[in-house]
């Protein structure tokens, strides 16, 4: 009895145990079999994410056994792969996937799973790269579409001209007078097409009906060169539009040309309004209000002493304005204003109305000068030029500054189209180095204001080239410099009376003051810093703010005057500022900015 219940219990507990361990034995292999074979595969499926903490499995709860380790809760980490899906989902993946990781751990090594491990990492950085690489390179091609759909192209506008001219020359080859259907359909499919370009300068201007004609034109012309398949007389008749094309633009730049200088020597209707006005009151003074104080500055050598030739009254209104807004000691400063019998009571009366603080002005005409007529005989009303800013008197008389300022021994000259930005008093402390005449060079290539002698200079002539050196640097007037003291020990009036005298006789130089200031004082002169002088603000666009800035003075030589239409608007707020637009007389001549 004893005997079969023991049999009895070895078979429960074999049966017992076989219950549990095969069970055991078949998970486990299956476990294995699923994980090398599909493991890698299941990796590689799993979305790329990034994680901000590491990420801890729970491992499946199991009895305590000899030579049963611990699973490693940290599985995966990794902070540093772009993330393309939803924390939430990853984690969803990442879950469903803990079982399988803690399993093969307990059935493997530890260096099988750090290596696995370390497998899974670097596919799962690859598939990440390559995901970014992927990503990035659609970024751009999108980018590329949206720049390609807002570039700006004018290709079936251009197209769209080139027809009419096609169409153009096509009428050209039909018979006089003939009025066939296909002449008809040209001048129409012309028209239609100038129409429906109009004004436009892009494809985007368009409308959806001028694509329609320009198809409707292609069909004509089409039809017309197979009427005309003659290419070498078509090409012949392009040939002869284009010529006929370029020489009315030739006229048309002539033209303009011609208009701009005809505006740059016609004195503007307020302008002219403005002198009338101030003459009439000026007449009204009597002789007494007529006089400016300080007049027994005007001849002490000790003072800083300026002088602007002028027939343009609200030119030297601003030449003085801004010369005494900037000045550190106005009550040093004596300018010298000398203009032409006909405008001196309304430059007269100006500055009567709005004298100049503590800076002393005289106004003088050129007329009051006797000795001018009887001792130079008036040879400088001979010049060969018909712009009467070459021929004036005024624009000469710079060369006779000894005799009409005697009593001095320095004087600054200024143009009546500068502006002065800075105090001009050390001026009076450049050393001249035994020099006549201080001025900036204009003999840099690199620069807008550049000058070579022989653009004004005949140097084919022997006397010039025996006498002067075709690479001498050449200057600018402007503002410029003179030692009067000097000038007269070295008899440079005479020099110039000399070479004006033979440019009547030969072409030695162009019209205007320049190349004879160039001949003149040929190595009487000594540079000046650039920043004294600033030059081109009347033809030149180009000239930067810093430049301008940090000028003294800021020339607008060039017919581009800031008191004419004409002038270069960019700039005229520097002329502009020194304007009195609210004075009652510059209201009532209608001028204003």
């Amino acid at each position: 009895m004893k005997q079969v219940r023991r049999w009895q219990r070895i078979l429960i507990l074999s049966m017992l145990s076989v219950s549990v361990i095969a069970p055991v034995v078949f998970l486990s292999n299956r476990l294995k079999n699923f994980t090398s074979v599909g493991g890698e595969e299941f990796i590689e499926e799993l979305p790329i994410t990034t994680f901000s903490a590491d990420i801890r499995l729970n491992a499946i709860e199991q009895e305590a056994g000899e030579g049963v380790k611990e699973p490693k809760l940290d599985v995966y980490k990794d902070k540093k792969i772009v993330s393309v899906v939803s924390y939430s989902t990853a984690i969803e993946n990442i879950g469903n996937a803990g079982d399988t990781f803690n399993n093969l751990e307990n059935n493997g090594t530890n260096d099988e799973i750090k290596e696995q491990n370390q497998q899974i990492e670097q596919k799962t950085v690859s598939l990440a790269s390559r995901q970014k690489q992927t990503n990035q390179t659609a970024v751009r091609h999108d980018l590329n579409v949206q720049a390609s759909l807002h570039r700006v192209t004018d290709e079936k506008v251009r197209e769209m001209k080139d027809q009419v001219v096609r169409a153009k020359a096509y009428l050209n080859f039909a018979p006089p007078g003939s009025n066939s259907h296909l002449v008809k359909e040209l001048k129409l499919r012309i028209k239609e097409v100038e129409k429906a370009v109009g004004a436009a300068t892009k494809d985007s201007d368009l409308s959806k009906s001028a694509l329609r004609k320009m198809k409707a034109m292609e069909a004509s012309l089409y039809k017309a060169s197979r009427v005309y398949p003659d290419c070498t007389a078509m090409a012949k008749k392009l040939r002869a539009m284009t010529y006929n094309a370029e020489e009315q633009v030739r006229a048309q730049k002539n033209q303009a040309t011609y208009l701009v200088q005809l505006a740059a020597r016609t004195t503007p209707k307020g302008l002219h309004c403005l002198s009338m006005q101030l003459t009439t009151e000026y007449f009204s003074l009597q002789p007494e209000e007529r006089k400016f104080s300080n007049q027994q500055k005007l001849h002490d050598p000790n003072l800083h002493h300026y002088a602007v030739f002028s027939d343009n009254v609200l030119a030297c209104a601003v030449v003085v304005n801004s010369t005494v807004f900037f000045a550190t000691e106005p009550e040093k400063i004596v300018i010298h204003v000398v203009t032409d019998s006909l405008n001196l009571p309304a430059i007269s009366m100006w500055f009567l109305l709005n004298p100049p603080g503590k800076v002393t002005i005289q106004v003088q005409s050129i007329d009051e000068f006797s000795w001018l007529s009887t001792k130079y005989n008036s040879t400088f009303k001979k010049q060969n030029s018909n712009d009467a800013r070459y021929t004036s008197a005024l624009n000469h008389l710079r060369f006779y500054l000894p005799d009409v300022f005697p009593a001095l021994n320095k004087i600054v000259l200024l143009d009546h189209d500068v502006v002065v930005q800075r105090d001009l008093s050390r001026l009076w402390s450049v050393n001249m180095k035994g020099k006549v005449n201080g001025a900036v060079e204009t003999c840099q290539e690199t620069e807008a204001s550049f000058l070579h002698m022989n653009m004004f200079i005949n140097f084919s002539d022997p006397l010039v080239a025996k006498r002067f050196d075709v690479k001498a640097c050449t200057w600018a007037f402007g503002m410029n410099l003179f030692g009067l003291r000097e000038w007269r020990r070295r008899n440079l009036t005479a020099v110039y009376h000399k070479y004006l005298q033979l440019g009547y006789k030969r072409p030695l130089f162009k019209a205007g003051s320049l190349p004879l200031g160039w001949i003149t004082f040929y190595n009487q002169t000594v540079a000046l810093d650039r920043r004294w002088h600033l030059l081109g603000l009347g033809y030149d666009s180009g000239i930067g703010w810093p430049d301008i800035d940090r000028a003294a003075v800021i020339h607008y030589d060039g017919i581009m005057k800031p008191w004419l239409e004409i002038g270069l608007a960019k700039y005229k707020g520097y002329w502009t500022k020194y304007v009195k637009y609210d004075h009652p007389f510059l209201r009532r001549c209608n001028i204003h900015q």
